[in-house]
């Protein structure tokens, strides 16, 4: 039986979790699309930004609330809730999981190249990035995981907040707020808008995710994990993916915004361009620092998906055949971590000269399948599977039933478009 938890000291040693899903969070939906909307659209598109990371909170939240008031990951609870809930996620999550892992992928392979300027090919990064997540993960397992993501997000953060106070260092506002700024209530704009939601800052099947590295972390530690410490390491996590959002987007706004130098649908010449524009507006001095950033970011998304998915599949497995013991579902996780990079791969073989259009379909398919999710984990934190006192309050609640009424306003507004 797990020891429960106390204190201070408990506190920071369960931190974890919610270091990885920033680790997770920052990336695709960082550096490429808060970048692109600060570059393409000025400041204008500031409030979807934080209305995204608003309405996404408490469901997002739900995971490691369930998992520390229940010990169940959200699967299980899924599946309590009914065959329906059950194969909507399943259904979700392989339908993008493999885009997912392309994306973050081939974005991460082109600013090793440009950083390391090795000569190698997309696929060659690809495949020593890939080996590199897949050792770290079987070889060192979560408490591996757990320690490099924290490091990772801390140094990201500092790396992050240096190039913005350069940025603004060199007068780049009052310059950016000259440029007018584009119309965006258009088919094109309001599309952007739901893509840009839709990863901002993670996309909400990552409350599986979590509830899933909040019960390893407890196994970790050989104790239950409680609401307190679940909910303190969630809002170092959330917060941390929704701040380096901001200053990725503030770098779009800042630098890009107005330069009259277009995006390339390309991951490769899109890292490229990125490095090389910062350079040419703020000096070649700076080159490393976003360089470093950049790759820093992506690097941390991939190793954090590199893991999730893989144990998301596992524990699907597991459900279905609940006798597995714990060797056989590790074994399964061993399976799945080399056969979903690899099929990952081959979608980058065809994907590679189209990959913002790939992003933009990925991230507009998480947005609408948010609202799904989102009920399924309300319905959750507020059943009988869990206590009372670790229920959200009446006022909690109010705030996310409002929050799923913003998600789904979106949605139709995003499909009225199609119509249009």
């Amino acid at each position: 039986m797990q020891k429960k938890s106390s204190g201070k000291t408990s506190i920071f040693k369960t931190l974890g979790p919610g270091f990885l899903l920033a680790g997770a969070a920052i990336g695709v939906s960082h550096l490429v699309q808060a970048t692109r909307a600060g570059a393409d659209y000025g400041f204008l598109l500031i409030w979807v930004l934080i209305i995204a990371c608003i309405t996404k909170y408490p469901f997002l939240e739900f995971g490691p609330r369930y998992a520390a008031g229940t010990g169940n990951h959200l699967i299980t609870g899924y599946k309590k809730l009914g065959k329906l809930p059950y194969w909507t996620f399943i259904i979700i999550t392989i339908g993008g999981m493999f885009i997912v892992e392309a994306a973050v992928t081939i974005v991460t392979a082109g600013l090793a190249e440009r950083l390391f300027g090795m000569g190698w090919s997309t696929f060659t990064w690809s495949f020593v990035i890939i080996g590199f997540c897949i050792a770290l993960l079987l070889i060192g397992k979560y408490p591996a995981l757990d320690k490099t993501m924290k490091a990772i997000v801390s140094l990201l953060g500092l790396a992050t907040l240096t190039a913005v106070i350069l940025a603004f260092g060199e007068g780049r506002l009052e310059t950016a707020m000259a440029v007018e700024t584009p119309d965006v209530w258009n088919k094109v704009g309001i599309a952007f808008i739901i893509s840009f939601m839709g990863w901002m800052p993670i996309p909400l099947d990552a409350s599986v995710w979590h509830s899933i590295w909040t019960k390893e972390k407890a196994l970790s530690n050989k104790r239950s994990t409680s609401l307190k410490e679940a909910f303190f390491d969630f809002n170092i996590g959330y917060l941390a993916a929704a701040v380096i959002g901001l200053l990725f987007f503030l770098m779009g706004a800042l630098i890009m915004f107005g330069s009259g130098i277009g995006f390339s649908g390309n991951g490769v010449e899109f890292s490229g361009q990125l490095v090389d524009l910062y350079g040419k507006t703020l000096g070649d001095w700076s080159k490393p620092i976003v360089a470093v950033a950049a790759l820093i970011a992506m690097l941390s998304t991939t190793l954090a998906v590199t893991d999730a998915i893989p144990r998301v599949i596992s524990e699907i497995f597991a459900e279905e055949k609940p006798q597995w013991i714990k060797e056989q579902k590790w074994k399964n996780y061993r399976l799945n971590v080399f056969i979903i990079p690899i099929l990952s791969l081959l979608i980058l073989y065809f994907f590679t000269a189209s990959f913002t259009v790939l992003i933009d379909f990925a991230t507009a398919l998480s947005f609408l399948s948010a609202p799904v999710l989102a009920w399924f984990n309300y319905k959750l934190v507020t059943s009988d599977q869990m206590k009372i006192e670790d229920r959200p309050d009446k006022k909690y609640r109010i705030f996310s039933i409002i929050c799923l009424g913003v998600l789904i306003l979106f949605n139709l507004a995003y499909i009225t478009t199609w119509f249009i």
